[in-house]
């Protein structure tokens, strides 16, 4: 039997195979935990120790480890420590929005080592492609790296690309991503493999992967920023939908607000209109708080931070708390009462600044309107969680072809 390339494919069970999975164990212990010595390499994976040496002895070969050091402070003679090594592969992640692309690369340990920004205020819609090519160079250049080094990138937009028709859909608002012959076009100019996500699944990802939402695999994300959306984790997986649509809940419709008709060409919905940024200072000012309305994203968080920090002093952002909260929570049960999920991550700018006052708020609030009662944290991913969630994506498929000792 052969693979895809014409290489003998090993059969389940044979040696080869056996000491591929006993090499990857490894490799992901060394990830976990840092430098180990060969004795605790043996010990956490329960092989013996000239097993353990013939093993680290093959990735060393292989350039997948390094030694690195050695153990101190304990009696006997010093143990060597390995640690994977750094440079056997990179991975690029791109987080995109209408003002600015956040570009990074990263080792195949997760160390971020080079991160590029590029503005792109009334960007044209003809110049995505060398944008896209721009800010990856851009990241590729600060890491001291050539665009080839890089194995595979991820990029993170609003909305989804349309499986069957290629075209970006649910983000009207970021101009030149939605021609047809777009990722085409991208996948001519950049030379390694690229995949299109999310931009909330990949802020979902970073939660599973290096936060609050670490070891569950049924979860929402609701990501409260410039827009209001969520990540639905499914059985360890994400659940995109048969469109990618899966989680536009900002197109939800609510009590409490109009119906929105025609919501894609609107671009919003009714818990958007409900529980988004824009209905931050909206409803501070029917409370006569002074308050400009725009940006959204930055005065609702701001006016959420304060109200966290004097609530207990001040009665009215004491209830500017209380009913966002309640509008927060209003959304939220219907996702509950459909997915019934273990956990809800509040995540974004906006919802997290109202820290662990709101989060206790919508909670109580979400035990009075839905049958379930999920846990509510606050994510702990809370800088560039989009490009975390990027990096982490890539480097998970990275590691797959890198770490694959059998082939």
């Amino acid at each position: 039997m052969t693979d895809a390339t014409g290489s003998p494919t090993p059969s389940p069970g044979t040696p080869r195979v056996l000491r591929a999975m006993n090499d990857r164990a490894a490799l992901d212990l060394l990830l976990a935990h840092g430098p180990l010595s060969r004795t605790r390499i043996g010990k956490l994976t329960g092989l013996s120790k000239p097993t353990a040496s013939q093993l680290l002895a093959r990735l060393e070969a292989a350039g997948l480890v390094v030694a690195t050091g050695t153990t101190e402070g304990r009696p006997g003679p010093n143990a060597q420590l390995y640690a994977v090594n750094a440079h056997a592969a990179y991975a690029g992640g791109l987080d995109v929005n209408p003002r600015r692309i956040l570009a990074a690369v990263a080792d195949i340990t997760g160390t971020t080592v080079g991160e590029f920004e590029l503005p792109t205020p009334g960007r044209r819609a003809d110049s995505v492609v060398h944008q896209v090519t721009d800010a990856l160079e851009g990241a590729v250049k600060a890491a001291g790296l050539a665009t080839a080094d890089v194995r595979r990138v991820v990029i993170g937009t609003p909305g989804a690309f349309d499986p069957s028709t290629g075209r970006l859909r649910y983000a009207s608002h970021l101009p030149g991503w939605h021609s047809a012959t777009l990722l085409d076009e991208l996948a001519a100019v950049l030379p390694m493999p690229v995949e299109y996500e999310n931009d909330v699944n990949l802020a979902a990802v970073a939660e599973q992967r290096l936060g609050v939402a670490r070891g569950d695999e049924d979860f929402v994300l609701l990501w409260n920023e410039d827009g209001l959306g969520a990540a639905l984790f499914i059985g360890g997986r994400l659940h995109r939908g048969f469109t990618g649509g899966a989680g536009e809940v900002g197109f939800l419709p609510v009590p409490g607000t109009p119906l929105v008709r025609q919501v894609v060409r609107a671009n919003s919905g009714g818990f958007q209109e409900l529980a988004g940024a824009q209905s931050v200072p909206r409803l501070a000012k029917t409370l006569g708080i002074d308050t400009p309305e725009t940006p959204y994203a930055e005065v609702a968080a701001g006016l959420l931070t304060r109200a966290a920090a004097e609530h207990e002093r001040d009665d009215r952002l004491a209830e500017l708390l209380r009913l966002y909260a309640q509008r927060l929570a209003t959304g939220l049960a219907s996702v509950t009462a459909v997915l019934d999920p273990e956990l809800i991550v509040l995540a974004g700018g906006v919802t997290a600044a109202g820290g662990e006052p709101l989060r206790a708020l919508v909670q109580a609030e979400l035990a009075e309107l839905a049958a379930s009662r999920p846990r509510l944290l606050i994510g702990e991913v809370q800088h560039r969680p989009v490009l975390r969630g990027a990096l982490e994506s890539a480097l998970s498929t990275t590691r797959d072809e890198v770490f694959d000792t059998a082939r």
